[in-house]
């Protein structure tokens, strides 16, 4: 309150220009449009549907509106009182062959006051290489620093020191549980039918929970409302298809996109009939609709469907997928009130089957959630602008339902236990600019819950030998009923102070509380992890992070570099025992146990976006540890993500109009991971021994990757409606073989390990096509 009343002036009679930026060929709301008023120095920024609002007083002004791959647009108005002006700006096809990785006005980078935050655009990934032909915004979210990579050809990944678990993405704000195809190869996410992505590694707003690490939230295309338009691609394993127009020109507008891979149908070639009888695909399904009621109203409306199918020869098979939907209501209130109101379905189910003989089996697990938020945005003057809203969610987790069947000797159903729960949370928080814009603060807090609900079980163990958890007594937790409540208080805030317009210091800090996450092994890529709540024996993880970055621009904004560091404090991380079983386990809780962990690090980037020749430059230097009673004598350890060194290059050259060439290269230091050093024999069988807990690790990863871009039409492509490119990529272009999992077995006796990677180089080529 204080900070408020000190910049809320008693100056002359000011009236609000307000209004919504929308492209206008497909009339989507274009976020991150900068307004600027001549002679003045004053201006703000498109929100995130497009709104903008600014405080002026009476007179005569000239506005620029501006935003990367679109034309100026400049607009001058008398103001006499409230005023709505709405804008189209004109896309000139530009961005098509450049390779941004944000888009943003020349000095954004140093004047921006969101800290630790990055846009991905999915046109500007065009003429990068890319793995089989896939243009993955994932993958190359990879290369930013602070994130890591899962491996080769992986679109895993972890942030700042954090686990896999602890990164929240959304797609039109639904929860992706596993945003994977093909064991982590492939994201699910199908580059004709999203927007852009945007990550944040720190200084997270308020209005997001539930993960300690980032927010990933990718947004998918509206759809075009005046023009039908045809999108697509044609690579050596898969094909894409997107169709987009209006319903009612002007007011409603509809995408549908899909996406399926094909090499089952080549199999089915084959001379081989156990080829024959192999399956093994993934597809992708998107539908968006969005419909304008008048001009304070829209609804959107996304759906979304992906599955992998693997079948081996008849003999054994799973799949599993994500299903989910979400139906937003936007609406302008008044021209400094903004309201947006969605309700969002998300489900992953993972099915494992086997028929060898007279046995067979049947494996079933489910996810579930569904969440109801309203977020609410108030400009309450031309220095104070109020974000605030509520969440709400259900969580339903069920672990499996298990069959196992000997023809003539025993049928067994195994029914694990379902854990169910609410989430709750409660947010406000303000941005206040200083001193003529020199300081802006964003301060803020959220309140969180979560209530164990019933029906399900609780267990109590025996402690007392930290490795070996026995079950002591069960409690039956009725329908409908709750027991267990967590509560938790996370302030966030993010500065910036402007040195001048080439240089600026940023700073944040972010508590954060995740009541679900997932007991994961460190040796394994398989999607059927398994995911558990918060309970009396296993309580919510917690982080409190915080991060300090100088930014500067130098030769006229032409090269943008930023050094950050940041330090991540995690309590009540769980990790799992050794030998500690994960499948079909009713007392999961008995093999985890949970401790502390730190991670700290120095992120450096540097980006050229103008000129023929284009990319950036990241770097990591990171460490990640985790102390955990019961597991490595209590010693502390390193997590299986810490990496000394990440080193990113990505960058462009534009040979010609119609030749762009694209060059990848990464270094990473090998991930840890724990090595066996003998055997026992355990519960019937021989079981590994293992030395310190990821005292190992894996040899040092590097690749470089090229591709070629030929657009034979584009000298002319603004005229022409059918256009197209080709790109030919080589993934791994001097066949580094780079390990992405490791198993151990016995050879001769003895313990072996056995490392999988991808072979390389891998050729592909990829027809693009827009109608």
């Amino acid at each position: 309150m204080i900070l408020f009343f000190f910049t809320n002036e008693a100056t002359a009679q000011k009236n609000t220009l307000s209004g919504t930026i929308r492209d206008k060929t497909s009339g989507e709301p274009i976020p991150g449009v900068n307004i600027l008023i001549a002679d003045k120095q004053a201006g703000t920024v498109s929100d995130s549907l497009g709104c903008y609002s600014i405080d002026l007083t009476e007179g005569t002004y000239t506005l620029t509106f501006s935003f990367m791959g679109y034309n100026k647009e400049k607009t001058t108005i008398y103001l006499d009182g409230d005023k709505k002006l709405d804008v189209h700006l004109v896309y000139d096809g530009i961005i098509l062959r450049e390779v941004v990785v944000t888009e943003k006005k020349d000095n954004q980078h140093v004047n921006s006051t969101e800290t630790n935050a990055v846009l991905l655009v999915i046109e500007s990934m065009r003429n990068l290489p890319s793995f089989l032909g896939e243009v993955d915004l994932m993958r190359a979210m990879q290369m930013i620093p602070g994130v890591q990579s899962a491996g080769d050809g992986n679109t895993g990944f972890t942030v700042r020191g954090g686990n896999a678990d602890q990164n929240l993405v959304l797609l039109d704000d639904a929860v992706i549980f596993n945003p994977s195809h093909l064991f982590n190869i492939f994201s699910v996410f199908n580059p004709d039918a999203i927007k852009d992505l945007k990550l944040y590694k720190g200084g997270i707003s308020p209005s997001y929970g539930g993960r300690l690490s980032s927010v990933v939230d990718i947004k998918m295309k509206e759809g075009d409302m005046h023009n039908y338009r045809l999108t697509g691609g044609v690579g050596l394993i898969s094909t894409r298809l997107s169709v987009e127009g209006p319903l009612q020109k002007g007011h409603s507008a509809f995408i549908i996109s899909g996406r399926r891979t094909y090499a089952d149908l080549f199999l089915k070639l084959s001379s081989d009939e156990n080829n024959r009888n192999t399956k093994m695909y993934f597809y992708d399904f998107n539908v968006k609709m969005n419909y304008v009621i008048n001009q304070n109203n829209r609804i959107h409306l996304s759906v979304y469907n992906g599955q992998d199918i693997t079948l081996l020869t008849n003999l054994f098979g799973f799949d599993y997928g994500n299903t989910l939907g979400s139906l937003r209501w936007n609406k302008i209130i008044s021209n400094r009130f903004f309201s947006e109101h969605t309700l969002m379905v998300s489900q992953y189910q993972f099915n494992l089957s086997g028929d060898v003989g007279q046995t067979s089996f049947l494996w079933n697990s489910l996810l579930k959630n569904i969440n109801l938020k309203s977020d609410f945005n108030l400009k309450l003057n031309d220095k104070n602008t109020l974000t605030f809203g509520w969440q709400s969610i259900y969580h339903n987790l069920k672990p499996g339902n298990i069959n196992a069947n000997i023809q003539g000797i025993m049928n067994t159903n195994i029914h694990l236990t379902n854990q169910n729960g609410m989430e709750h949370g409660l947010y406000a928080s303000n941005e206040q600019h200083f001193f003529n814009d020199q300081l802006v603060l964003n301060y803020g807090l959220r309140i969180s819950f979560f209530q164990v609900m019933g029906p399900g079980n609780h267990y109590t163990y025996d402690k007392t030998d930290p490795m070996k958890w026995q079950v002591m007594d069960s409690i039956r937790l009725e329908k409908g009923h709750f027991y267990d409540i967590f509560s938790a208080l996370e302030p966030r805030l993010c500065f910036r102070f402007l040195i001048n317009e080439n240089q600026s210091v940023k700073g944040s800090y972010n508590r954060m509380t995740q009541y679900i996450q997932q007991a994961q092994s460190t040796r394994s890529v398989a999607p059927y992890n398994v995911w558990y709540t918060a309970s009396n024996n296993i309580p919510p993880q917690q982080s409190d992070q915080y991060s300090l970055g100088y930014f500067r621009n130098f030769f006229s904004h032409q090269i943008e570099t930023s050094f950050e560091l940041f330090y991540k404090d995690m309590k009540n991380i769980s990790d799992i025992i050794d030998n500690g079983n994960l499948i079909g386990n009713e007392f999961l809780e008995g093999e985890l146990r949970t401790g502390r962990g730190w991670a700290y690090g120095l992120e450096i980037l540097i980006q050229k976006q103008k000129g023929n020749l284009q990319g950036f430059m990241g770097y990591t230097w990171a460490v990640a540890r985790r102390q955990t009673h019961g597991i490595n004598n209590d010693r502390v350890y390193y997590a299986p993500n810490d990496r000394r060194h990440d080193l990113s290059l990505s960058g462009s050259y534009t040979i010609t109009s119609q030749w762009v060439l694209g060059l990848n290269f990464v270094y990473a230091t090998g991930s840890a991971f724990t090595m066996p050093i003998g055997k026992m024999f355990y519960q019937s069988s021989f079981a590994p021994i293992y030395g310190d807990r990821n005292s190992s690790r894996l040899p040092h990863y590097h690749r470089m990757d090229l591709s070629l871009t030929f657009s034979p039409d584009f000298k002319d492509r603004k005229e022409k409606r059918f256009k197209s490119t080709w790109n030919f990529s080589i993934f791994n272009l001097y066949g580094r073989m780079n390990p992405i999992s490791v198993s151990f077995a016995q050879k001769d006796g003895k313990p072996h390990t056995s490392f999988f990677y991808i072979p390389g180089p891998v050729p592909s080529v990829t027809w693009n096509f827009n109608l």
